[in-house]
């Protein structure tokens, strides 16, 4: 930061609450039709396909908006773009509130989508405007923090509000907390432009085109979307079934349990992995290796499910969440290697490619486990070996390859982005 620098106080207040605030709700949208379905099945009709495709069309057009609003960011600000994503969001949960039909839903799923497509990419652009770069890496883990909190407020809390009011009535609230959230950003969140023109919008295109055929991009993102497809993947779907038909765990009270500690544990490890990638450069080892070893612990966790469940499955459950949160670090490495004008549209061509691979990669994983027969209870373990098994192997030939490649960074980086 250059010139009259706001103090800590202000930053926290005006720059990071605002934008958390916003990440939290979108992690809430994220979670909460694993509480909401039998309220669905009941009023609506749907089935498990039908949710299936509700959740998958919030991360395909989630992903889809993601050029767009890269050079959005970078050529307009976050400020202004993640207010008017926030109406968008709020329009969408008013409308899924009034839904009577299953397309219905789905259109309003996908303005949701769209609305919380900004939820990480925002904040990181905001970041590299208003904090030094050594402290992006920081900030990054508690914003994902908020996400974390998020989590969990989707599990019982939402529950506890569904016996106070309908689910339709609490997709009116979260709508006028979208709205307030927006409002709040719009008027209280400072501008800063960014240094140097933005130029036109084809030259603003044309600068995503750069990120997406860059050495040092494609030296990070293979390993990065399947890390994230397991992460999200599993937390955001797969924990359950697993737990049931793996774990062992009929107790649907029990399993709830374990989820909620599972997504404690991410929240500690977002906000550690911060904290971890600082201390890691303390004692020379940059935040690109420290990301690294992350990544291979959260891989071998994901073999240690697959190939040898435990009996008691809360623990590697736990360490699934915590580690899965850290290599979320990569990102402010990636954003650091390329010049600060092109922060929003490199975070956005990240999470183009990672939230694509979610969307195809759930899908696979359930083909996968009904490749065999169904259990008097579930489904059949061995499904999830095998599903679980190819996240490991994917896991690993990403880290290969990150290990094997030479691309190297295109702007000079601060040394959390040198290897």
């Amino acid at each position: 930061m250059t010139g009259n620098a706001p103090s800590r106080l202000r930053l926290l207040l005006q720059v990071f609450l605002p934008f958390a605030f916003a990440y939290f709700l979108s992690y809430i949208f994220r979670g909460v039709n694993a509480v909401i379905f039998p309220y669905l099945e009941r009023d609506i009709g749907i089935t498990a396909a039908d949710l299936g495709l509700l959740t998958s069309a919030f991360f395909l057009f989630f992903a889809l908006i993601q050029p767009l609003q890269g050079v959005a960011l970078d050529r307009y600000g976050p400020r202004r773009v993640q207010a008017v994503l926030l109406v968008v969001a709020a329009l969408g949960s008013a409308l899924f509130g009034f839904c009577t039909s299953l397309p219905e839903l789905v259109v309003a799923r996908v303005l949701i989508g769209i609305g919380f497509a900004g939820g990480l990419m925002a904040a990181i652009k905001v970041f590299t405007l208003w904090y030094p770069p050594s402290r992006w890496g920081l900030v990054t883990g508690f914003h994902m923090m908020a996400g974390g909190a998020g989590s969990m407020a989707a599990t019982w809390p939402v529950q506890w509000s569904l016996s106070l009011m309908s689910w339709q009535g609490l997709f009116f609230w979260l709508s006028g907390i979208c709205l307030a959230t927006a409002a709040l950003i719009f008027s209280v969140v400072p501008e800063r432009p960014a240094a140097g023109q933005p130029g036109s919008l084809r030259e603003q295109f044309r600068v995503t085109g750069i990120v997406l055929t860059d050495g040092f991009y494609w030296r990070i993102q293979p390993l990065l979307a399947v890390q994230q497809l397991a992460f999200i993947g599993c937390i955001s779907l797969w924990i359950g079934p697993w737990l049931r038909d793996a774990g062992g765990i009929a107790d649907a009270g029990a399993r709830a349990d374990i989820q909620l500690y599972t997504t404690a544990a991410t929240a500690v490890g977002f906000g550690a992995s911060g904290l971890l990638s600082g201390w890691s450069r303390r004692i020379g080892v940059s935040d690109f290796a420290c990301a690294g070893i992350t990544s291979l612990l959260f891989a071998l966790v994901c073999g240690w499910l697959a190939f040898a469940p435990p009996g008691n499955p809360l623990i590697p459950w736990m360490l699934f969440g915590f580690l899965g949160a850290c290599p979320i670090q990569y990102m402010p490495v990636m954003v650091a290697s390329f010049p600060p004008a092109y922060a929003g549209r490199v975070s956005t061509s990240s999470n183009l490619l990672v939230f694509l691979v979610i969307f195809a990669g759930q899908w696979a994983m359930g083909k996968i486990v009904d490749l065999w027969p169904r259990t008097a209870t579930g489904y059949a373990p061995d499904g999830y070996a095998w599903a679980f098994g190819a996240l490991f192997i994917l896991q690993l030939g990403g880290l290969a390859w990150l290990l094997a490649s030479r691309g190297r960074p295109m702007a000079a980086p601060y040394p959390a982005a040198a290897d």
